[in-house]
């Protein structure tokens, strides 16, 4: 069947990316979109743009009928459902199906016998795959859920019987845990597939998660290309992905693409699929999931193999066999990919939201790869996932891979949100992922104790030169605006500066030698003195000479509070220098603030109740996740400011704790 035109049932960077491999096929695109999405990258890059209203995801991405409509209506022939969203909705491929459009996508027969998790897990059973002891049945009720994780033995995983990216997914430890946790998986696992209904299975403590990249054509052929490592994982979500899994033989290697590929037929299976299982230490593989769609990390596969897996779906959609054939799937070099999000890891890894203000990424090159799908000047939303972009390194062995992301992610400039990448950075660097030997625990036993994985505190460098460009910028104001409080340009002038970073409050003492527009300045810290040049500065990029060495940063100055790209990631620091020592840096505080925009779901206390410490209060949902909001002292509830559905945002006032004297 002919595809003259193509509608993306995505955003962000996974539209993009079907666009690009559409276009290389001279094939036509359409983007859809919601509200506050009418300006951002995919739609920008689309030929015809599709406005479906609406902000949170069932109001927009997640109405098949307005979709489906917007194909018909703009000319398209075929609909690619990216990952995410209704790309493992069965009812979905079949009412595009009903709509005379192709579905880049498996049958929905296919998307029914592996979109339930409980189902696959039978099937799977039924085909001698082995499973991780578990309980997939149709009982739904608390007492069932209680029964079975006593019978499989803590600890437990609660999952989502209807999707993945760790939406809907909890570890419980201990029974008295189960109740609370069913609960708030089965609001998540609504919101996120409109489906409530849970597993639960033995939760394994050391497993590696190995998966195998399938693909079928409908002519009854059917191969696995090669496998991904995804171990590195955080609250269930995959962070870090390389290709092909470090150590794994051929033989192992042989043995899980295999029954991957009996599992693929076994339902009659065409397109791109993903087949997760878990590896333990004695080289045992259990099947975990299968993915009916196209994942987050299949750059790694196409950098390993060549292949373009988009213009692979493109074409088995039109009706053409697979180009190869198993002997012939390549496998060179290796490959790694992270995720770029928007998320504070100093602050618990909390989704951020905001404005990019100023945003780079790595060049392109040789074993260079950046997928995506934001632009400078874009806002981060608290209704989607906080995935800016995929990094993506290739080289010849897995350290040349592993040292080339490291640069790259070094390269990303991301001002005016929190991002992670010096957290990635640091995590790359870690000897035990460069000796391959991470597993799914790694980021939850290492993060809290590793200096190592910690995000460094600003360097002696990069508080000189904030101190400097906060100067500056107080100079050239008072230069505007005559009797400006606080700020002085005359040389020889002794300054202080207070910022805070974090939960730190930070001196820096700061002496002028020589004011104008290229001043000369001493920075005094605790342990140092830096001189300083500020060579030019824009707004936006900042040249300056650190004893004599001369030094190109990017920055952001808002008010008072400073974006400065330094050491592999961005660093936010706040100036309190005029607000004396009334400012309380790392005090607990009973005013509790929404750490993001979003929508409170639960609101478990009333005024007048008694709370203790790290008691729970409110649950707040963003970005697709529930996030548990807790008391930061003993006290009293003074104050409930929201109620059950709210939306919230970002630092505003929820509860207010009068702590005990």
């Amino acid at each position: 069947r002919s595809i003259q035109r193509l509608l993306v049932a995505n955003r962000g960077e996974i539209a993009c990316r079907v666009m690009r491999s559409a276009r290389a096929l001279g094939i036509g695109s359409v983007a859809v979109h919601s509200d506050i999405d009418r300006h951002a990258r995919h739609v920008a890059e689309a030929d015809i743009t599709v406005d479906l209203g609406g902000a949170k995801p069932a109001d927009s991405y997640l109405r098949g009928d307005r979709i489906i409509a917007a194909a018909l209506a703009s000319g398209a022939q075929a609909i690619h459902p990216g990952y995410g969203f209704l790309s493992e909705n069965a009812d979905f491929a079949r009412a595009c199906e009903e709509a005379g459009l192709l579905f880049l996508g498996p049958p929905a027969a296919a998307i029914d016998a592996m979109g339930s998790k409980s189902a696959a897990k039978a099937l799977m059973e039924e085909a001698g795959v082995p499973l991780v002891p578990g309980y997939h049945g149709e009982a739904q009720d608390l007492e069932t859920f209680r029964r079975e994780a006593g019978r499989i033995g803590y600890p437990v995983l609660l999952k989502a019987a209807a999707g993945g990216g760790g939406k809907g997914m909890k570890v419980v430890e201990h029974e008295a845990e189960l109740a609370e946790a069913l609960s708030s998986a089965q609001r998540e696992a609504k919101a996120a597939f409109g489906d409530a209904r849970m597993l639960v299975e033995k939760y394994l403590l050391k497993p590696r998660h190995v998966e195998i990249q399938v693909f079928a054509d409908s002519h009854g052929h059917c191969l696995y290309l090669n496998e991904r490592d995804c171990s590195i994982q955080r609250r269930h979500q995959k962070v870090v992905e390389e290709a092909p899994a470090p150590g794994l033989g051929a033989e192992l290697r042989r043995a899980m693409g295999e029954a991957a590929v009996r599992a693929a037929q076994a339902i009659g299976y065409v397109g791109a699929g993903t087949v997760e299982f878990l590896l333990d230490e004695r080289g045992q593989f259990f099947f975990m999931e299968m993915n009916t769609r196209l994942q987050v990390e299949h750059p790694v596969t196409e950098a390993i193999t060549g292949l373009d897996l988009v213009a692979w779906q493109i074409r088995v959609a039109r009706g053409e066999a697979l180009p190869l054939t198993q002997e012939q799937v390549p496998l060179n070099g290796h490959a790694i990919e992270v995720r770029l999000y928007a998320e504070d890891p100093e602050g618990g890894f909390l989704p951020a939201s905001g404005r990019l203000a100023l945003y780079r990424e790595a060049p392109a090159g040789p074993g260079r790869r950046v997928d995506s799908g934001v632009r400078e000047g874009d806002e981060v939303s608290p209704f989607y996932d906080p995935m800016l972009a995929k990094l993506i390194a290739y080289g010849a062995t897995r350290d040349e891979a592993r040292r080339k992301l490291i640069r790259v992610l070094e390269r990303c400039v991301l001002l005016g949100v929190d991002g992670n990448q010096r957290f990635l950075a640091n995590l790359l660097a870690h000897p035990d992922f460069a000796a391959g030997e991470a597993t799914t625990a790694f980021i939850g036993e290492r993060f809290a104790e590793d200096p190592s994985l910690q995000p460094r505190q600003p360097g002696a460098e990069e508080l000189a030169l904030a101190a400097a460009l906060l100067y500056q910028a107080g100079a050239e104001a008072s230069a505007h605006q005559p009797g400006l409080a606080g700020w002085r340009s005359a040389a020889g002038a002794p300054w202080k500066i207070v910022l805070k970073h974090a939960e730190q409050r930070l001196e820096i003492g700061l002496e002028v030698l020589e004011s104008g527009r290229r001043p000369r300045l001493l920075a005094r810290l605790e342990r140092r003195e830096i001189a300083v040049r500020l060579l030019d500065c824009d707004g936006r990029w900042a040249s300056a000479e650190l004893d004599g060495i001369r030094r190109r940063h990017a920055y952001h100055l808002d008010g008072g509070r400073l974006w400065l790209y330094g050491h592999g990631g961005n660093l936010e620091l706040l100036d309190v220098t005029h607000a004396g020592a009334s400012v309380q840096v790392g005090a607990s505080s009973g005013t509790l603030k929404a750490p993001m925009d979003g929508a409170i779901v639960e609101v478990l206390v009333g005024e007048g109740e008694r709370v203790g410490k790290g008691q729970l209060l409110l649950v707040l949902e963003a970005m697709k996740m529930e996030h548990p909001l807790k008391a930061g002292v003993d006290g009293v509830v003074r104050r409930v400011q929201v109620g059950r559905g709210e939306q919230v945002r970002n630092r505003q006032v929820l509860v207010e704790v009068e702590a005990d004297a």
